[in-house]
């Protein structure tokens, strides 16, 4: 299965995205009000200048406490942002994801963010895959 896969089968909404500005304390109320797990931190929703995840923010509050609240998106962000074609297979997004141990990734397609991939989004696909392989299997044993 390819990235160009994963993104047709998400239920069509844009790409979240933030400006670098931005306080954590209001991205953080993005990602809770969207239910999301990171936002892409983007000057022109196009390119990604970084990506904030939970993860970032909990890390932070850890560390120095609430005070991290009023900090820019870009001050916590990752700024080397790791990213994938729609061409990609699932399981080279898979192995991305977890050599890097991070769970989003903004798909780019001719220096252009076409979409955002979540581990989730690609553990289920890879999930529909493997039921449709089993069936085709089962299929083939039983003689239909």
């Amino acid at each position: 299965m390819q990235v160009h896969q994963i993104l047709r089968a998400k239920p069509k909404t844009s790409i979240i995205t933030v400006m670098p500005g931005v306080s954590v304390a209001d991205a953080a109320r993005l990602l809770a009000e969207r239910r999301i797990g990171a936002v892409i931190v983007s000057r022109d929703g196009e390119t990604p200048d970084g990506i904030l995840s939970e993860r970032d923010i909990v890390r932070d509050l850890g560390r120095r406490g609430a005070a991290c609240l009023s900090e820019k998106v870009d001050a916590l962000m990752t700024r080397n942002l790791i990213s994938c074609a729609p061409t990609d297979t699932a399981d080279s997004v898979l192995e991305k994801m977890t050599a890097g141990r991070f769970r989003h990734m903004p798909v780019m397609e001719d220096d252009k963010m076409i979409g955002i991939i979540s581990i989730g989004d690609v553990v289920a696909a890879r999930i529909s895959e493997l039921a449709m392989e089993k069936d085709a299997l089962a299929g083939m044993i039983m003689g239909n």
